[in-house]
């Protein structure tokens, strides 16, 4: 009974917390996950992304300036605020993935994997051309699926690898390869070599820790090499660019004008905005980056770059040195393969140490979608790599597979 014109209080859903107590459960979660995550390895990440923004700032300048027509000139540093808002969004997707467990992160790296898997099928039919490849899907922004493929691949690999704990006859590497080599055939439609060798590397590392034996592993490897050999014969893209490469190149070429750009600043750089070079030097803001930040910064900001990469590869190894999980042993290192990988392939380019293949600098170069799918395999490596402190490890990981290597030499 109430009260003739007093309403009755409305009842609460019994089925919905207080948001007292779901405010307490989120701070809890965020307590947790502060514990858990790799902050060392987070602070690198976060180190290099800001750098990566006084790098794009240097170089926006000369790419705006050689993309300006007679009827449009772009804003000078239009590069720079377009990649401070990918950064933002990138370390907000990063955060977000590193949340979740292993079991929630190893289901998104498989959707995305089967996803961009599909969409990679799509290219040589949709896909947008330019400089003579067909690379990109315009979705609203350029979207290249072979990058987003590269984590999800990881963590499909690694899963598929990690089968063999359950029944050691299961012919996991028969699996695996099929799998590169489906993905091998699609970007050589493309045609990409370099993402094609990338790939081919993760599944070497993977492969190699899964402990499959070095003869099949070694039948397979050896099939790749003849593709590759193939490859130079019949695709004039690689073979051009390999032919530029053992041949030096030129003063026109690309590889040569990004060396010349880089050595222009010696040891301490011409100072910020005050290069010269960069100016004639094409995706000076992408794949040449890192000549900018040697002429503008010095050779020896240079080698500080090269160093965060290098702690950040062996920060992601001393954290599965431990790890008594097969799979996140496998995806950890697949993931840290990929953005190590693809960082040195990149400064080789610009050292004239490697053929040109278009890749980016991680967290460095501008650009959408490569950087959200750094930020996108970062953050499965950190959610992946995540660990109650408090717990015993009940040993294995990357200790256990080189001690068993150094009792059977």
């Amino acid at each position: 009974m109430t009260t003739p014109g007093v309403f009755p209080a409305p009842r609460r859903n019994s089925f919905a917390p207080p948001p007292a107590l779901v405010r307490r459960g989120l701070r809890e979660e965020m307590r947790i996950w502060w514990r858990e995550v790799d902050r060392a390895l987070l602070a690198l990440i976060v180190l290099l992304m800001g750098f990566g923004t006084l790098a794009v700032a240097a170089a926006s300048p000369a790419s705006a300036d050689q993309l300006s027509t007679a009827a449009v000139t772009l804003d000078a540093f239009m590069f720079l605020k377009r990649h401070v808002v990918f950064q933002l969004l990138g370390l907000a997707l990063m955060i977000g993935l590193s949340v979740l467990g292993r079991e929630d992160a190893r289901r998104i790296g498989i959707i995305a994997f089967a996803f961009m898997l599909a969409l990679l099928v799509l290219v040589p039919f949709i896909g947008v051309e330019k400089n003579g490849s067909r690379r990109w899907l315009e979705i609203g922004m350029s979207l290249q699926p072979s990058e987003f493929l590269k984590p999800g691949f990881a963590v499909v690999l690694a899963w598929i690898l990690s089968w063999r704990l359950r029944d050691p006859q299961l012919p996991v590497l028969a699996f695996a390869s099929a799998i590169l080599a489906l993905i091998a055939g699609l970007l050589m439609m493309q045609p990409n070599l370099g993402e094609t060798i990338l790939f081919a590397g993760i599944w070497f590392v993977m492969v190699m820790l899964a402990g499959v034996s070095l003869k099949r592993i070694a039948s397979v490897a050896g099939a790749g090499i003849a593709g590759l050999v193939l490859t130079y014969f019949f695709y004039d893209n690689a073979r051009n660019r390999i032919d530029s490469f053992l041949g030096g190149g030129t003063a026109f070429d690309q590889v040569d004008l990004a060396f010349r750009t880089l050595t222009n600043g010696g040891s301490t750089g011409t100072g910020l905005w005050l290069g010269t070079r960069k100016m004639n030097l094409p995706e000076a803001h992408t794949d040449y980056i890192f000549s900018v930040i040697g002429e503008e910064f010095g050779l020896a900001v240079c080698a500080l770059v090269v160093a965060l990469y290098c702690a950040i590869v062996l920060r992601a190894l001393m954290r599965l040195v431990d790890e008594d999980d097969l799979f996140a042993l496998l995806a950890g290192a697949g993931l840290i393969a990929q953005v190590g990988g693809q960082a040195f392939m990149n400064v080789l380019v610009n050292l004239q140490l490697f053929p040109s293949k278009g890749a980016t600098l991680p967290l460095i170069s501008y650009g959408g979608s490569s950087t959200l799918a750094v930020c996108f395999a970062l953050g499965l490596l950190l959610a992946i790599t995540r660990r109650n402190p408090f717990l015993t490890r009940e040993g294995g990981g990357l200790r256990e597979f080189f001690e068993r290597k150094e009792e059977r030499a």
